[in-house]
């Protein structure tokens, strides 16, 4: 049986690489569908054993063979497709095609079997907005387990309340997950043989970990002893509109549990429901989801939540109700949705309720992403991500509903994600807040709220081309930021930015 690897931009190599580790494959190709390859990873490739495939032409020529002379493949092929991909496959008995995402299942599965037989958890976090944080809130509720951490952010290791880099800049494509777990290795086995050469996930002497966390993009594994779905707040096109963000992410169904905002489950899989899906709904405001809002206080610094929860199914089997009381930072609605997606998952996985409690009063917001800082007696709200849409700033604007001593600064790059924004739907959104169109529809601004506006950078350019009002452009974000400071207001801050970004994280 050959296996056939599409797309070597986002972990193929990786996949590849540990697919010819398993030993099942007679053949195994790879296929640079981008045509980004390195020649470092070609080299790696052709160390072992696989055959590159990096035209067009190169894989018509072996599809074509493979469709003639199916027995000079073992009669069978396996397609390791992404889920975004628009590459087609043939529809023939004899080839099989699985995703990225099941393939690093499928590398993983004795994997698995360990870290079930040593009762480690594993959370996988998926959605159009909120991963990071849900992540991030998770690892400090968690943090006395000593959790493995893939997000955006990094790939970490917490010993001891203490963060190990395994590595900065790192993706959260499904190889990702391959790569932590194996770096996590190396730190569990340091005198083990060099990892390179430590045959794939199965050799191990000790895990240093008592729970893996893992954010992924487009979807989940399904290796999730539960799987988070924080939202889809927009359905975005995948796979030349092939496909959808809806499509992606249904993976997330073969966890174990699923923990989903009930709006999202009742809107995009409302066939999941009495489906013999062990599914946790969360809401803020429908009662009757298993997890809700009783009552809620918001703060720019810290956010009473009294909340209520029915019917959880955990992980140990058992059926748990209560009520809790939460104190963190979470100043907008949208934060506050990640704080319920997150209570529903700790408790999806029998987490007593006080170590919620003081896991969630221990987080700050994410340096870099949302966070509230003071600069020369100003505050400053940051709100950066990749990203950001119109949602997004619709809910970060709403923050502030009560506030007039604030100057919104809006703007950043193009290019740091696959989904781009809708300049002109930013723009409507702008342009009814300052004709105070807003205020007697579905975004309840205060009546009395007046939006103070700068543009910046390139996507603050091309928003301001869309407005029919009049705004302040300023080019660069921190002399936009200067500029509010100096005239004594303070600062909420929405830039679209890439995570190489240092100086704006």
């Amino acid at each position: 049986m050959d296996a056939l690897v599409v797309d070597l931009t986002h972990g193929g190599v990786k996949i590849a690489v540990e697919l010819e580790k398993l030993g099942q494959y007679e053949n195994i190709y790879a296929y640079d569908i981008y045509n980004t390859l390195k020649g470092d990873e070609k080299h790696k490739l052709h160390a072992n054993n696989i055959k590159l495939l990096d035209n067009e032409n190169d894989i018509k020529d072996y599809m074509s063979n493979f469709i003639s002379n199916p027995k000079s493949a073992n009669n069978d092929l396996l397609v390791v497709n992404p889920i975004h991909s628009s590459f087609n496959v043939f529809n023939i008995n004899s080839i099989r095609e699985i995703t990225h995402h099941k393939a690093v299942n499928l590398i993983l599965s004795k994997w698995k079997k360990k870290i079930n037989h040593e009762n480690i958890p594993i959370i996988e976090v998926t959605g159009v907005k909120g991963k990071t944080s849900v992540v991030t809130m998770l690892k400090e509720i968690l943090i006395h387990k000593n959790p493995l951490v893939l997000t955006s952010l990094g790939a970490n290791l917490y010993k001891n309340d203490k963060k190990v880099v395994l590595k900065k800049n790192i993706s959260i494509t499904p190889a990702s997950i391959l790569e932590t777990v194996k770096l996590a290795k190396k730190i569990a086995n340091p005198d083990c043989i060099k990892i390179e050469e430590n045959n794939n996930y199965n050799n191990y002497n000790n895990l240093c970990y008592g729970v893996c966390i893992f954010e992924s993009s487009l979807g989940v594994t399904g290796l999730g002893n539960v799987g988070v779905l924080t939202n889809i707040v927009e359905n975005y096109s995948i796979a030349k509109n092939s496909s959808n963000a809806r499509d992606a992410k249904q993976q997330v169904f073969d966890c174990d549990i699923v923990a989903i905002e009930k709006e999202t489950l009742e809107k995009y899989y409302s066939e999941k429901i009495d489906n013999d899906v062990k599914i946790n709904t969360f809401s803020f405001t429908d009662k009757n989801a298993n997890l809700f809002v009783e009552e809620i206080k918001f703060d720019l610094n810290r956010t009473n939540i009294k909340i209520i929860y029915n019917n959880i199914k955990t992980n140990s089997g058992k059926i748990i109700n209560g009520h809790l009381g939460i104190a963190t930072f979470a100043p907008g609605k949208h934060h506050v949705l990640n704080v319920l997606a997150t209570v529903t998952t700790a408790l999806s996985c029998d987490i007593d309720d006080d170590i919620i409690i003081s896991g969630l009063a221990n987080f700050k917001g994410i340096k870099g992403r949302t966070s509230l800082k003071i600069q020369e007696n100003s505050i400053i709200i940051e709100e950066i991500n990749p990203g950001i849409n119109t949602k997004a700033i619709e809910s970060s604007i709403n923050m502030i509903n009560n506030l007039n001593d604030y100057v919104v600064i809006l703007g950043g790059k193009y290019g740091v994600t696959c989904e781009e924004i809708d300049e002109n739907k930013v723009a409507n959104l702008l342009d009814n807040i300052l004709d105070d169109e807003s205020k007697d529809n579905d975004f309840h601004l205060n009546k009395e709220f007046k939006l103070n506006l700068i543009l910046t950078d390139e996507l603050g350019v091309e928003i301001k081309k869309r407005m029919k009002n009049p705004v302040k452009f300023v080019k660069d974000s921190f002399e936009a930021q200067k500029i509010a400071i100096n005239n004594k207001k303070n600062i909420l801050l929405i830039y679209r930015s890439n995570y190489s970004q240092i100086n704006n994280r």
